[in-house]
């Protein structure tokens, strides 16, 4: 799954070691507008990947990809939304000019824009 949101908050890092080695794991809030009334905050998980939080300011946009998964434990259901990609959202691009012919371009029909040569062989109109 995919969202644009606001870094609204860059919670501290958690370490810990477990069977494994070594880990760290980081939370961000993100503020989201699915084009509603209101917005919602979505608290996203950054497993090992500090060098991606490391690009995240707050108040800055940016186009998160994350994995939803839910899990039972002793009768209880917790959902976890894990980050794997983020990365800023991309400003428009200006509209690109046309490759239209500049005015000087043109061949003027007649000399005028009227159609016709103006008298006195003057290009301007009196």
């Amino acid at each position: 799954m995919e969202f644009e949101g606001v870094v609204y908050k860059i919670m501290p890092v958690t370490r810990g070691t477990s069977a494994r080695g070594e880990w760290q794991r980081q939370d961000v809030v993100f503020d989201y507008n699915d084009g509603g009334q209101f917005s919602r905050k979505i608290c996203v998980t950054f497993f090992n990947k500090e060098s991606d939080v490391a690009k995240l300011r707050e108040g800055e946009t940016f186009l998160v990809s994350v994995n939803i998964e839910s899990r039972e434990y002793n009768g209880r259901w917790y959902t976890d939304i894990r980050a794997w990609r983020v990365q800023p959202k991309q400003q428009q691009p200006p509209v690109p000019m046309t490759d239209a012919p500049l005015p000087s371009d043109i061949p003027a029909e007649g000399g005028s824009f009227g159609g016709g040569a103006v008298a006195g062989g003057d290009d301007l109109p009196s």
